[in-house]
């Protein structure tokens, strides 16, 4: 479990491409105190294992789920990942609940550069959009954003100076795909409403 706080940017050294899988060596610092190997890192906002630890190098194998369904087949040696270690049980939730299970890729369809913050107008799969309200909380690229306006298969999120400089969104664009997780509570209520409304019918 996360809380979608990203720690830092860590830059991909090294891909290895199997049948099925991924090697993936990423260069990090700050997320890798007290990790070992087992553990899990958020990584642009999939849960990944740890399988190899070498100085501030660490490995993931990427199994074809994660490949097929978040935007990490896109990654290439030189580019940058949000990383973040799992919770622990004392820590403090500055984001929200976040599983590290991507629900879908989405796509920036428009971004816009205001005074103090830009906004980005963010495409979603259908299937996806349910789960969205205003207020509500998302998580993109391992990132907790509050969604902002939402209209059809399109939500709109506002970034401060600060989640631009720390992470990789800041140097994302229009036609760039972003992963998608949306809020866990919003999943389990409509889940628990349509069982609600099966039973009553």
């Amino acid at each position: 479990m996360f809380s979608g706080i990203v720690e830092e940017k860590g830059v991909v050294i090294k891909i290895q491409r199997k049948e099925n899988l991924i090697v993936l060596s990423v260069k990090a610092k700050n997320v890798l105190r007290g990790i070992r190997m087992g553990d899990s890192i958020c990584v642009d906002g999939a849960c990944l294992t740890v399988t190899k630890i070498n100085g501030r190098i660490v490995d993931f194998d990427i199994m074809k789920e994660t490949i097929d369904k978040t935007t990490l087949k896109f990654l290439r040696v030189g580019s940058e990942v949000n990383l973040e270690g799992a919770l622990r049980v004392n820590d403090r939730l500055g984001g929200h609940f976040v599983s590290g299970h991507v629900d879908g890729v989405g796509v920036i369809a428009k971004r816009t550069s205001m005074k103090n913050y830009e906004a980005y107008q963010i495409a979603v799969p259908r299937h996806l959009a349910k789960y969205l309200a205003p207020k509500g909380s998302v998580c993109i690229d391992g990132i907790s954003l509050t969604i902002g306006e939402v209209s059809k298969n399109f939500f709109k999120i506002y970034l401060i100076p600060h989640t631009l400089k720390v992470t990789t969104l800041g140097k994302k664009r229009a036609g760039d795909h972003v992963n998608i997780e949306t809020d866990l509570l919003a999943k389990y209520i409509l889940s628990a409403r349509q069982q609600s409304t099966k039973k009553r019918t």
